[in-house]
């Protein structure tokens, strides 16, 4: 059983808190509660303890801490999870905020990355330099959690998943040790990090491989809700053989009253948001597919990639209550297709949504092995979010999703994103590293046998 902070002696909690640079907050410090938000107000809980690290010494003091008081860790970076696994009751967070750096080196285009910031200031650093990493959809996630879940987003056709575009990583281990992983140094470890989650350590650094990108050509179409089965229909065969230049994730949802024509407020729609990265002079011959289909709103044009980045930001602010649901699917055939007709015309409340992520091109022709993602060969990740700013609708929101999952589920290719997972359970973990879960086991096993990094969709025997 784990230790709660409170019984811990207040001469150790001043020694511990004499070892750090940041701050130690503890529930009598002012500025507890808001400390302790995370980005899914459904998530209530309180910590003993937050260490606010600002270097890795911090992190390792921290780590030492709540492994010799025997307390239940947790580690927050951009604290986005859906599940909250970036906080804990009675124990210790320890918090990478203060880590942040984003170093752009332009002789190789590799960029190192604090282990507590987020997308948007990563992406505001390299697009000086004409250069962009793959990551997600929302630039407000933080780099650590994104990537150590593996990184599906608007580049992942181009230019694969954010780990295959991770090139190295400091950590701190279970042990308190400081160590660098890479292609050679502690190759189990870096293969284990690459999709494997927060098991292994706490990342203070990344390094990844940038690419040369400034601009990109997208936004979204809208069609009714009604239309739903034909436009999956379409797009199923559509995106597989599209140039990797080209990608878009589909969606069930509702159009918000701005920035869209007042006709399309609060209906029902399936919608695809496009991303193109390839040569502007093709892509009106390559997009006239697209128009052919008579979409009530089409809104693309050329912008900065970090504008695509952001462009959700605002719609989906801290303190939103969240109910996520998530699963794999190898095509969308009339039986899923049904389910998102059925489910995308009963959407409870106006920012809940489905969302499919293509997973082909680049992201597909890495092997099954190669990292913990073991869903290489799925086509889609797909995401239930119920969303609502009201703690009165969280059961409605909930319900839906679930009822939505419960539909789709029987369809899937049986295991989920992480990134896109609440607290569901061990054998929702397993069907997730499918056949990597075992190599995953014994490396835990080797690095963390007292399983001290826990909170999270944990890897155990």
């Amino acid at each position: 059983m784990k230790n709660s902070a409170k019984t811990i002696a207040p001469e150790h909690i001043k020694t511990f808190a004499s070892q750090l640079k940041g701050k130690l907050i503890s529930p009598s410090d002012d500025g507890y509660n808001d400390t302790r938000k995370v980005y899914n107000a459904m998530i209530d809980k309180r910590p003993g303890l937050f260490a606010m690290c600002e270097n890795a010494d911090d992190v390792i003091a921290s780590v030492n801490f709540g492994r010799d008081n025997n307390l239940l860790v947790a580690i927050r970076g951009g604290g986005h999870n859906g599940g909250g696994l970036g906080i804990c009751n009675d124990g210790l967070v320890i918090d990478l905020s203060g880590i942040k750096f984003v170093q752009v080196n332009t002789s190789n285009n590799t960029v190192k990355v604090g282990g507590g910031n987020i997308w948007s200031e990563v992406d505001k650093a390299t697009h000086e330099f004409g250069l962009a990493i793959p990551s997600g959809m929302v630039s407000s996630t933080g780099v650590g959690g994104l990537t150590l879940g593996g990184g599906v987003g608007y580049l992942s056709r181009k230019f694969g998943l954010t780990i295959d575009n991770l090139l190295e990583a400091d950590m701190v281990l279970a042990d308190g040790s400081f160590v660098t992983v890479n292609a050679k140094e502690n190759t189990d470890l870096f293969w284990a990090i690459r999709g494997g989650g927060g098991n292994f350590g706490v990342v203070t650094s990344f390094t990844f491989q940038a690419h040369p990108l400034k601009t990109v050509i997208a936004g979204p179409t809208f069609w009714p809700i009604e239309r739903v089965e034909e436009i999956m229909a379409w797009y199923d065969g559509f995106i597989q053989n599209a140039p990797e230049e080209l990608s878009g994730f589909i969606a069930t949802m509702v159009v918000p009253e701005s920035p869209f024509p007042a006709e399309l407020h609060n209906k029902q729609f399936c919608a695809i948001v496009w991303c193109y990265t390839g040569d502007a002079d093709e892509f009106n011959a390559l997009f006239k597919t697209v128009l052919d289909l008579n979409p009530v709103f089409a809104h693309v044009g050329e912008m900065p990639y970090p504008a695509l980045q952001s462009m959700f930001d605002g719609f989906f602010p801290k303190d939103m209550q969240w109910y996520w649901r998530a699963d794999f699917f190898d095509a969308l055939t009339p039986e899923i297709t049904a389910q998102h007709l059925k489910f995308g015309s009963q959407i409870p409340t106006p920012l809940s949504q489905m969302h499919l992520y293509n997973i082909s091109g680049a992201a597909s022709r890495v092997g099954a092995e190669d990292t913990p993602w073991a869903y290489r060969d799925a086509k889609y990740a797909g995401v239930i979010v119920g969303i609502d700013p009201d703690p009165k609708n969280a059961d409605k929101i909930t319900d839906w999703c679930k009822d939505y999952y419960n539909a789709l589920h029987p369809y899937s290719a049986g295991g989920a994103y992480s990134n896109f997972m609440m607290d569901e359970g061990q054998d929702r973990v397993k069907a997730s590293y499918k056949h990597n879960y075992d190599r995953l086991v014994k490396i835990k096993a080797a690095y963390d046998p007292e399983n001290l990094f826990r909170v999270n969709q944990n890897i155990r025997a």
